[in-house]
C-alpha cells in the first residue's frame, strides 16, 4: 500500500502544478472535440478518488459534498469557477492523499460497498479503489495533456 500512496501523492502533486501555472484561459478552455477543460479533469480526479474510496466505504467525504457533486462522473465543465474553488481544488490535491494514507492506516476504511467501475473493474474494497484510483488518474491527465497540447498548437 505504501508504494501506491506515493504514486498517488506524486500524481497529484503533478496536477497541482499544471493547475497552478497553467494561464487561467487554457484552464477553462474546452478545444475543440474535447467535452471538458483542464480544471474539470483535475477537479474530476480529485472527488472521484473521494467517492472511490470513502464514500464506497460508507464514509464522509473529506471534501465538501458540494464539490463532489459538482465534479462527480457524469457532470460537465462549469462556466463560473471562483478563484477560490480553485485555490480549494489546488490545496486539496495536496492534501487528500496524505488524509487518505493516515485514515487507511488509522483502520478507519471498515466496510465497502462492492463497485463495478466504467472500466469494468469490480472494486471489492479500499484497496482496490485506491489501486483502481491510480488508473483513473493516469486517464485523465493523459486527457489533460492532450487539452494542453491541442491548446498551445492553436495558440
Amino acid at each position: 500500500m505504501e508504494k501506491l500512496f506515493d504514486i498517488t501523492e506524486k500524481i497529484h502533486y503533478n496536477f497541482n502544478k499544471i493547475l497552478t501555472t497553467t494561464p487561467k484561459e487554457h484552464l477553462f478552455s474546452i478545444p475543440e472535440n474535447f467535452n471538458n477543460n483542464i480544471f474539470w479533469n483535475i477537479s474530476h480526479v480529485l472527488v472521484t478518488q473521494q467517492l472511490l474510496v470513502y464514500k464506497l466505504s460508507k464514509l464522509h467525504t473529506r471534501l465538501d459534498w458540494g464539490l463532489v457533486k459538482k465534479y462527480s462522473k457524469g457532470t460537465f465543465p462549469d462556466k463560473h469557477v471562483t478563484e477560490k474553488e480553485v485555490q480549494q481544488v489546488a490545496e486539496a490535491l495536496l492534501a487528500t492523499p496524505g488524509w487518505t494514507k493516515e485514515d487507511y492506516e488509522n483502520g478507519i476504511f471498515k466496510e465497502y460497498d462492492t463497485y463495478t467501475t466504467s472500466a469494468n473493474v469490480v472494486l471489492a474494497n479500499v484497496e482496490d479503489a485506491i489501486a483502481f484510483n491510480i488508473f483513473h488518474l493516469g486517464l485523465h491527465m493523459g486527457t489533460v495533456q492532450a487539452i494542453h497540447k491541442k491548446l498551445l498548437a492553436s495558440a
